[in-house]
């Protein structure tokens, strides 16, 4: 049995119940590869609505827009991660990789000894 902990961040601004979490990175993530916030919510197993719902809740509570919407025409709308939401997505992957190294060297240092080897 080898040990290794699960981090899982999630950022909230004073007096708001929803943030910026694993969810939205990933659904950032997938807009970015499909250009549309329906294929991602899609490949998500998500309702559109319920993607659009995300989307603007955490916009409201960053003061920035994550998504450039572009509505339809001959070919069609889609979306664009911003500035600010490539931005937010690279320092919340950064802050989550240095979350889990630390949580890793503290289960060591923890726990180490009741697991010698397995942590």
């Amino acid at each position: 049995m080898k040990l290794k902990p699960r981090i899982t961040i999630r950022l909230f601004a004073d007096g708001v119940s929803k943030g910026f979490g694993p969810g939205i990175a990933e659904l950032l993530e997938r807009i970015g590869n499909t250009g549309s916030l329906r294929a991602a919510c899609a490949e998500m197993g998500m309702s559109y609505s319920k993607g659009w719902t995300i989307l603007r809740s955490c916009e409201r509570s960053l003061g920035f827009q994550l998504l450039e919407r572009k509505t339809g025409g001959e070919y069609g709308g889609g979306s664009i991660v911003t500035e600010n939401g490539k931005n937010m997505l690279a320092c919340y992957r950064i802050l989550e990789k240095k979350l889990d190294e630390a949580g890793t060297e503290l289960l060591q240092r923890q726990f180490g000894s009741l697991f010698p080897g397995n942590v």
